[in-house]
């Protein structure tokens, strides 16, 4: 059987194809590839992040090939944007709760730049509620999902109100 290349999150992966699926798969990467990359791009500014989301968007094509045979083209073009922007969105939302903690400033451990009350000094600008999540999460070590387990509340609530504990710190910080 023909096979296809792709890389998929900088692994190289050979899919085997039958005839008909090997020409409808190509079809769609000689149409769409140049144009979902551009537009992905332009999202992502990021190159490889780009071509990595892209190639996702071909590898969900061949997992439903049955279905992309059935459209024409147009619909095969809406097809293949919107897997590319649902891919786009969830990688969005995945990376937004990794770069929570990369963003508070590290203390150097030689230089005893804040003393414990400075520390209280500046986690009391918190409203309490706040003050006691950031603490458990970023001094105590737990993660959303526990402390919601804690309070009895959703784990979204808990990262919204981190989140805003974390602007409110930003504003005094900088």
């Amino acid at each position: 059987l023909p096979t296809v290349l792709l890389y998929v999150r900088g692994i190289r992966m050979y899919f085997p194809l039958p005839e008909r699926r090997q020409t409808v798969i190509e079809e769609l990467y000689t149409s769409f590839y140049k144009e979902l990359t551009a537009w992905c791009q332009r999202k992502t500014h990021d190159a490889a992040l780009s071509e990595d989301l892209v190639q996702e968007t071909f590898v969900r094509a061949l997992k439903h090939f049955s279905l992309l045979e059935s459209l024409d083209i147009r619909q095969q073009r809406a097809w293949m944007y919107r897997t590319l922007k649902n891919l786009y969105v969830d990688h969005i939302r995945h990376n937004a709760f990794e770069t929570a903690t990369e963003s508070l400033p590290e203390f150097p451990e030689d230089e005893a730049a804040f003393s414990d009350v400075n520390c209280r000094q500046i986690l009391n600008v918190l409203p309490d509620e706040e003050k006691v999540l950031f603490i458990l999460r970023y001094l105590a070590g737990y993660n959303s999902t526990e402390i919601s387990k804690i309070f009895g509340l959703p784990p979204g609530t808990v990262r919204s109100r981190l989140s805003s504990a974390r602007k409110r710190l930003r504003k005094i910080w900088y």
